[in-house]
């Protein structure tokens, strides 16, 4: 078995960098962080494989600076299986692709069945990968051999698997897809955040009115401010479901939130005064939250037929259309086009002509070779529906 071992000094990553950079071909790269068990999604873990240089683990948090790394493949292809899991992380340090490849979203263009890694490698070169440590902390120092043989081997057959995949792509005439698809991925703006993302707290529709939601978006404040600090995921410290049982227990005081037997978690008593003050500051803020927000969220599609039966129509006469499609690409039918991309089209349709709905799909982020595919099929499919004598009998999708 081969020894693997993290480079955590800056001098031999330095070293590493000038090796890899006299490597050919394609670059694999993977990113292992400790969801879970950390704050942040930063990585603690890269892995680097080329050929004619070999595999490289490096450390985050002790080598810093990537710049060197950078330089040293820029201008080069990265693979990658999941690219849009690793990106932020590894935009986080600096590193940034210029053309990737995924061999995770071109198995699922193909019509594979199985689109995890290790089912791709054995379908495709014939090695079984172990993966027992996916979910481990990477951030744990210093990290087991078994661990680092598992991360090492997440990359080191993936050119392998690169090429297989490509000559697939191009035996279905699906490498131009494929070339849309990571242009896509690679482009992505970095999401957002949230506004008022406390409404996330799990079980939260069971607090009622703007008092009760105030103490609920105080407590989760305090839990995510403690969390930051201490670098842990905030469930660790206390569950979703711990703080939403504190509020609906209404404690009167700390002593009674000791006591609420749900109000559990490994620092649910041992920072008891933190969550009394939280408790506190949300009884007493004059800035009530909105107990219902204003969401540009279409209604679920079982909703349509009465809401907006027209839509409804339109959309059950769509979605086989695409799915019919999909089906002769040999593919999913969410890869040919997003099912809320269908939805928002049939429930705001533009011009029933096929440049209208091109530009529609093309507004809402669908790719060229998608609107090719599906554009003509769905204004044919709208106009079906259009020319329902009753919207209501319209094929069930």
């Amino acid at each position: 078995m081969t020894e693997y071992s993290v480079i955590d000094d800056f001098s031999r990553f330095e070293e590493a960098c000038r090796t890899l950079a006299a490597g050919t071909g394609p670059v694999a790269v993977d990113v292992e962080r400790a969801s879970g068990f950390r704050y942040s999604q930063r990585a603690y873990l890269v892995q680097v494989f080329r050929r004619d240089a070999g595999v490289f683990l490096f450390d985050p948090p002790a080598v810093g600076d990537f710049a060197p790394l950078q330089e040293a493949i820029a201008d080069v292809e990265w693979v990658f299986h999941a690219a849009s899991q690793d990106l932020p992380s590894l935009r986080e340090l600096g590193l940034e692709p210029a053309v990737i490849f995924d061999t995770e979203l071109a198995a699922r263009l193909l019509g594979h069945e199985r689109v995890g890694l290790a089912a791709v490698v054995e379908d495709t070169i014939g090695i079984t990968l172990k993966k027992e440590h996916s979910a481990a902390d990477w951030s744990t120092r210093p990290l087991p051999e078994s661990w680092l043989e598992y991360a090492a081997l997440d990359v080191l057959h993936l050119i392998d698997v690169r090429d297989k995949i490509a000559a697939e792509l191009e035996e279905q005439d699906k490498t131009e897809y494929a070339a849309q698809e990571f242009a896509a991925t690679l482009a992505q703006p970095p999401r957002p955040p949230r506004e008022d993302p406390w409404r996330r707290l799990s079980g939260l529709h069971q607090v009622k009115g703007a008092r009760n939601l105030a103490v609920a978006r105080s407590l989760w404040e305090a839990r995510e401010e403690y969390a930051q600090q201490q670098d842990t995921s905030p469930g660790r410290l206390v569950p979703d479901r711990a703080l939403v049982a504190a509020v609906l227990a209404s404690p009167q005081s700390k002593q009674a939130l000791a006591g609420v037997q749900a109000f559990n978690g490994r620092a649910s008593r041992s920072e008891l005064d933190r969550w009394w003050k939280a408790i506190v500051r949300g009884r007493e803020t004059e800035d009530l939250p909105k107990t219902r927000v204003p969401s540009d969220a279409l209604p679920p599609p079982r909703a349509w037929s009465e809401r907006n039966p027209e839509a409804d129509a339109r959309l059950k006469a769509a979605r086989p259309a695409v799915e019919e499609v999909a089906e002769a690409l040999h593919m999913p039918t969410e890869n040919l086009l997003k099912p809320e991309t269908l939805r928002r089209l049939a429930w705001t349709p533009p011009a029933l002509t096929t440049d209208a709905v091109a530009g529609a799909l093309e507004a809402l982020g669908a790719r060229p070779w998608q609107i090719e595919h599906t554009a003509q099929k769905i204004v044919d499919a709208f106009v079906e529906a259009a020319q329902s004598p009753d919207p209501a009998l319209a094929s069930e999708s």
